[in-house]
């Protein structure tokens, strides 16, 4: 695949409506000389429909799932006459290509909703409709101005293992299949063009790799055929040292290295899909966040280590976790006590973020979404256990941080006023994260940002 080079893909917000998909096929247009892979998600918003619909099939209520399918139909009817208005023949297969997927959305919907069960695996066949929708009415209007583009269903070369709604991909079946299609596709092409986020088993059968799982999708497409960069166009400037919509006087990153990239990604930062790195890093293939309403900005370069230079990069977060407390004197001078407590957090499946430990204690947080009732039975019979609600986690995050002078003096300042809970600093010397009560969060975070951010020259490396 020596002559593609290039993968971008756009994400809801960039495919949202007329006006953004006229930006992202110009922005598309713009790199034909690089052999694009197109990879969008579904239209702003759309997702979010189709999970009421799948709850509101399930609950049996005919007439909101009638209403909500109705709107899901009408938008997408509406878009493509907006797009495709000067082009009627070109018009007339795109609108029956869309009422013949959501005729049969209809369809599976009014099933669920007769019998009142709703499957895992009906429920990825529902919800990954939005994808199929958005890039084929893309392809058929850029195929309508003059880009000649290829379309390939990814659920011919994405495989996952048999879970239906959070499917792991088998990367080597992916990595054998995924050229051969997207050449095939690109035969007589100027770019071709698939879907995020879904996907199918070995068997065939639908499956999905979960919310904003469309950025790993491009990210393992661009592995698959040795792409030369991967593009996330998104809303935004590129990655910033904090959530503008969370904290005042953020910075633009130009590059991060990607160890920091997953760091942020994984405590909270909300510009990448936490999986979307580690395909990158196993071909050393530059990511760039971009934004797609501001084709023209330089973005967030994403590189190897040895690119970066040390120092703090970015003041994340996570909004509302929980504190697993867990005490037991046995824990002391007995060996196998951890792993009997970290095999019952597999076994219940609960994902894990921070983790401290002294002799008698084991101090963990899980997001609080995480289903804790049975773990904390299990662990009950040999443990106390207490949980703390209503926490808000903190990571600081940077290369080699641990290494500057005042580093710990500085993130630790903003927090003389408040409770900490957890202390927790990572291995690689790329994260201290920390607990604190969720109503202190907005404050912590302007304080601590304002102090790393401000004076970044009191921070020397040693």
């Amino acid at each position: 695949m020596d002559d593609i080079m290039i993968v971008m893909k756009f994400g809801g917000t960039s495919v949202a409506n007329f006006e953004a998909i006229t930006r992202t096929i110009f922005i598309v247009g713009s790199k034909l000389d690089q052999k694009p892979v197109v990879v969008v998600s579904a239209l702003s918003k759309i997702t979010d429909l189709l999970y009421k619909i799948a709850d509101s099939a399930a609950s049996q209520d005919l007439a909101q799932t009638t209403e909500l399918l109705g709107q899901l139909r009408e938008r997408h009817v509406n878009l493509v006459k907006e797009l495709l208005e000067q082009s009627p023949m070109i018009m007339e297969q795109a609108l029956a290509r869309v009422n013949e997927i959501c005729n049969d959305l209809d369809k599976l919907a009014y099933a669920i909703c007769a019998v009142g069960e709703l499957s895992d695996r009906n429920k990825a066949i529902l919800i990954s409709n939005g994808e199929l929708l958005s890039s084929t009415i893309i392809c058929f209007t850029m195929n309508a101005k003059g880009i000649k583009t290829g379309f390939v269903d990814a659920r011919r070369m994405m495989v996952t293992n048999d879970s239906y709604l959070k499917g792991e991909p088998i990367v080597d079946e992916i990595a054998a299949r995924v050229p051969g299609i997207i050449s095939e596709a690109y035969e007589g092409m100027n770019a071709v063009i698939t879907q995020g986020f879904i996907a199918s088993n070995m068997a065939g059968e639908q499956t999905v790799l979960g919310r904003g799982g469309s950025d790993y999708s491009a990210s393992l497409i661009g592995m698959a055929i040795d792409a030369e960069r991967i593009e996330i166009w998104t809303d935004v400037d590129g990655v910033r040292t904090a959530d503008p919509r969370k904290v005042k006087n953020t910075k633009y990153l130009e590059k991060i290295s990607f160890e920091e990239a997953a760091e942020m990604a994984h405590f909270g930062a909300k510009v990448l899909h936490p999986l979307t790195i580690e395909p990158a890093v196993k071909k050393n293939i530059p990511l760039y966040v971009l934004n797609s309403m501001n084709p023209s900005g330089k973005g967030t370069a994403i590189l190897r280590n040895e690119l970066i230079e040390d120092g703090v990069k970015s003041v994340s977060f996570k909004e509302n976790i929980k504190v697993i407390n867990i005490f037991s004197m046995k824990m002391i001078n007995t060996s196998g006590f951890l792993r009997r407590v970290f095999e019952i957090f597999s076994e219940n499946k609960v994902s894990v973020d921070l983790i401290s430990t002294s002799e008698a204690n084991i101090s963990v947080t899980v997001d609080a979404g995480e289903k804790i009732d049975r773990l904390v039975e299990e662990l009950s019979e040999f443990c106390d256990v207490i949980v703390d609600d209503d926490k808000a986690q903190v990571s600081v995050i940077g290369k080699n941080i641990v290494r500057l002078n005042g580093m710990l003096k500085k993130t630790f300042m903003p927090l003389k006023r408040c409770n900490v809970y957890m202390i927790s600093q990572g291995a690689s010397f790329v994260n201290i994260s920390f607990v604190v009560d969720r109503e202190e969060l907005t404050e912590v975070v302007q304080d601590l940002h304002d102090h790393l951010f401000d004076n970044p020259e009191e921070l020397e490396t040693y």
